[in-house]
C-alpha cells in the first residue's frame, strides 16, 4: 500500500486516514512463523505544526510454533506505531529518528512489515510457563508427566 502525501507535506490537507492490508505474498518472514491472513493497517497521517505523523495500529494472525515444546497455536499480534514522516535528510544521523517519503510516497507495506518484525518476541511460546519437550524422551510436559526425570 503507498500514500501518497504530498498535500498533507504541503500543508494543503491537514489530515488523511487509512485502511488496508498486507498480503502474505509480500511477507519475508522467519522460519516457524507464518500469518493466516493478511495484516492489518489502520491509522492517519497528519499534519501539525509542519511535522508531519504517521501513526497505525497493525494487527497479525500468525501460526506458530513453540520454541519449547514444538506445539502449534495462534496467536494474535496487536501493535501501535507512530513514526514522524519526512521527504529527505539533512543528515545521515538522522536516519534512525525519520521515515523518509521519497517523492511525497509512504510505502507503508515495507514500513509495517519491518516495524512488525521488529517487534515479534525472539523466543516464541505456547504460554509464558511452557514447560518444553524432556530431554531423555521428548514427552511433551505440558501434556504429561515422564518417569525419565524421577530417575
Amino acid at each position: 500500500m503507498e500514500l501518497m502525501l504530498k498535500e498533507l507535506f504541503e500543508g494543503v490537507s491537514t489530515e488523511r486516514e487509512f485502511d488496508g492490508f498486507v498480503t502474505s505474498d509480500e511477507l519475508r518472514l522467519p522460519a516457524g512463523l507464518s500469518f493466516n491472513e493478511p495484516l492489518k493497517v489502520v491509522g492517519r497521517v497528519f499534519n501539525r505544526a509542519g511535522i508531519v505523523t504517521l501513526e497505525y495500529k497493525l494487527t497479525a494472525k500468525a501460526q506458530l510454533v513453540c520454541d519449547r515444546c514444538l506445539d502449534e497455536f495462534g496467536k494474535v499480534f496487536e501493535y501501535d506505531f507512530s513514526h514522524i514522516l519526512v521527504t529527505n535528510l539533512n543528515s545521515e544521523d538522522d536516519y534512525d529518528k525519520y521515515v523518509v517519503c521519497e517523492n511525497n510516497i509512504l510505502k507503508l507495506d515495507d514500513l509495517a512489515i519491518s516495524d512488525l518484525l521488529l517487534q515479534l518476541p525472539s523466543k516464541i511460546l505456547c504460554k509464558e510457563d511452557c514447560k518444553g519437550l524432556c530431554f531423555v524422551c521428548g514427552q511433551n510436559l505440558n501434556e504429561a508427566t515422564c518417569e525419565c526425570s524421577k530417575s
